[in-house]
């Protein structure tokens, strides 16, 4: 099974995929589209020269991988994406060809982790917009709403949380998703030494979410701008 978790950024996404990594029975990649997504756009980001230079950019062999054979001969193949990195130019037709959920959290929680780490984003570079973009495109091809994971269940009650999406996806939930070793991981992406220090420093999930943050007026304007797009996707959330 190849598993496309569609998420935005800061969003628990990297613990989740720690998470699936430490089944045992799980490929995973961190990631796959960013260095395409940089070089087709003009995005300043952390460490985009050497994304570039480091991965794949062109999005059609990079589609070409996330539907080709799974890595390690493992059976599982988890495929941890951003949504913002699916540029309009980029063919999706490959998404039907994978198991697809989206991991979501409240915009407020994002902007607020979002903005030490690079100032001044826009509603495109948070996801929200792009990620009910995905949804629909998934759930027009399906005829019906696919898995929605609000990532504060997860930080509330991992088990139970990763027990249903498992069932959702038809796989046996192991105890071993609850636990990963502290440090990078060989499967991190270049970008790492920049987003990851808190993950690196986790052995699991995280405690449960704290109360929405208050937050300066132009960035509770994007607040504003996001929060029906995630509202949309919460309504579907297990």
């Amino acid at each position: 099974m190849r598993i496309a978790m569609w998420s935005g950024p800061r969003n628990l996404s990297t613990a989740m995929m720690y998470s699936f990594a430490a089944r045992g029975d799980c490929a995973v990649w961190d990631e796959p589209f960013y260095a395409a997504y940089l070089a087709a756009t003009e995005a300043e980001h952390p460490m985009r020269d050497r994304i570039i230079a480091a991965n794949e950019v062109a999005p059609e062999q990079i589609a070409l991988s996330c539907l080709g054979p799974i890595p390690q001969a493992q059976s599982l193949f988890y495929q941890k994406h951003m949504t913002l990195h699916m540029v309009p130019q980029f063919d999706r037709s490959f998404i039907q060809g994978l198991t697809n959920v989206f991991l979501i959290r409240h915009p407020a929680h994002v902007v607020a982790s979002y903005v030490k780490k690079r100032e001044g984003p826009n509603l495109a570079d948070i996801g929200f917009l792009q990620q009910a973009e995905l949804f629909d495109l998934v759930a027009d091809q399906t005829g019906r709403a696919p898995l929605v994971v609000d990532s504060s269940t997860v930080r509330s009650d991992p088990k139970q949380a990763l027990s249903r999406l498992c069932a959702g996806l038809g796989i046996g939930f192991t105890e071993k998703m609850l636990r990963w070793p502290a440090g990078p991981k060989p499967y991190d992406g270049i970008w790492a030494p920049h987003w990851y220090n808190a993950v690196h420093a986790s052995t699991g999930f995280g405690d449960p979410e704290g109360p929405i943050p208050d937050l300066p007026a132009n960035y509770q304007r994007l607040v504003d701008q996001a929060l029906p797009f995630y509202e949309r996707l919460a309504a579907h959330s297990a």
